[in-house]
Parts: structure tokens; C-alpha cells; sequence
């Protein structure tokens, strides 16, 4: 945890910021802080800075107070994530990969490889996905939440949404066959698509073409989800 990521919903009249369970457990436990300590902080969706930290005291929670929030959050990268849903115990370690990496745009997508059964996970829930993303962000010092969203059905997605999604963009198909060799450091803003472990189908392929997406390959080596996650992102838009 590199920053304290301040709830807004946390916000006290006063203009402090009141931490959260695991909040107060990493600042007293990990950093070892004292009370009057300068903490770095950042607002969920806002300004980066520092604040000063008072500890719970006479049943009153740990909070955050004379915030100097001047900085704002790093840059964003100009992507669109599309991806197929992996395996539930790979989603969270991928999830913070996206965030921490600058991807604030991500939808989560069936394919015929997919099991059925991923989509009854408990790690979707609503509170799952944001916790691994934010997990991202404070890994990161960035401050701005990632939309996402979930997406049951395939082909829908391609032929109704993609369309709009790709407009001003470069299309990128994440596939390994009949495939070019990766661009760097492409200086435009990009929908890129990634498979499941098993790869995008005949069909799938197809209907990313379709809409106007190019299939880009790494080499030889079939990385996982995980893996091809930041070395992809880190491939387009070099830091």
C-alpha cells in the first residue's frame, strides 16, 4: 500500500477522512505510524497529497485530518481492456495488474472457453472487483477508479457495443495464429481484446475482424493472463 485511498463516503464535516478497518491495520501494524505522522493520501476518484494522522481514541475510529491535496492522480492509459473472464483465482492478481498498470476502462467477457461455472464465483461480486482494483491503485499511488463491467454474452458485444467503443481507436486482437507481430509503443489510443487460456475460437476471431480488429501475436511463448497483462500494456504504451 503506497497511498491511503480516502473514501469520500468516509468524509467527516470537518473535512478529515475517518480509515477503514484495514486501513487502521496497515498504517498501525505495516507503517508504524504515531499520532501527528504525515501519511501520503489521495481521495477515491480525486486529488493526491498528504494528511496527518490521528489514531482511534474513546470508541472513535482513525482518521485522517489537514489534508494538502495539490497533486493529481498519474496519467491514465489510453486503452480500452477487453478480456475474456479467467479463472476466479486468477482474477484478482489480474485485476490489480490492470489497475495498477493505468487501464481505466475494462470489460470482463464470455467465450465459448470460458466455463460457465466462473461467472458463479463470488470474486464478481460487486465488492470483490473493486477491492482487487483498488488493491491496484494503492500499489500504484493512483487515486482513479476503474469502470467496468460485466459482459454474459459474446456476440452482442462484438456486433452492437464494440462498434461505438472502437470509434477514434486502433483495434487490437490479443491471438497468436495468422497474427502480426506486436506493435510498441503505438502513440494512439486502443481497444485491446484478450482470450482465455484456451484462446479466442475460429468464430470469435472472426467477429473481431469483423468489427475491424487486427489479431497481434508476442512470439512463441503462450503466457497467461496474468503475465500477458503487463507486458502487453507495458509493450503499447512504454513508461
Amino acid at each position: 500500500m503506497n497511498i491511503i485511498l480516502l473514501d469520500p463516503h468516509c468524509a467527516l464535516k470537518d473535512g478529515s477522512y475517518t480509515l477503514t478497518e484495514r486501513q487502521q491495520a496497515h498504517v498501525s501494524k505495516v507503517i508504524k505510524v504515531q499520532r501527528g505522522d504525515k501519511l501520503r493520501v489521495g481521495v477515491l476518484n480525486g486529488n493526491m497529497g498528504e494528511g496527518i494522522y490521528e489514531p482511534a481514541s474513546d470508541g472513535k475510529p482513525a482518521y485522517i485530518h489537514s489534508l494538502q491535496l495539490s497533486s493529481p492522480p498519474p496519467t491514465p492509459l489510453p486503452m480500452v481492456l477487453v478480456m475474456a473472464l479467467p479463472r476466479p483465482n486468477m482474477l484478482k492478481r489480474t485485476l490489480q495488474n490492470i489497475a495498477t498498470m493505468g487501464v481505466k476502462e475494462l470489460y470482463l467477457i464470455h467465450s465459448a472457453k470460458v466455463e460457465k461455472s466462473y461467472w458463479q464465483s463470488p470474486v464478481l461480486q460487486t465488492e470483490s472487483i473493486q477491492q482487487f482494483l483498488l488493491e491496484g491503485l494503492e500499489q500504484a499511488k493512483d487515486t482513479m477508479m476503474p469502470k467496468w463491467s460485466l459482459i454474459p454474452r459474446f456476440r452482442p458485444f462484438v456486433e452492437d457495443q464494440l462498434p461505438d467503443i472502437l470509434k477514434g481507436k486502433i483495434g487490437l486482437l490479443a491471438h497468436p495464429y495468422l497474427a502480426k507481430r506486436c506493435p510498441v509503443d503505438i502513440q494512439k489510443p486502443c481497444v485491446l481484446a484478450l482470450g482465455p487460456e484456451g484462446g479466442w475460437n475460429e468464430f470469435e476471431v472472426s467477429k473481431w475482424h469483423e468489427a475491424g480488429m487486427e489479431s497481434v501475436h508476442l512470439g512463441d511463448r503462450i503466457l497467461k493472463v496474468e503475465t500477458v497483462v503487463p507486458v502487453l500494456l507495458s509493450r503499447l504504451y512504454p513508461a
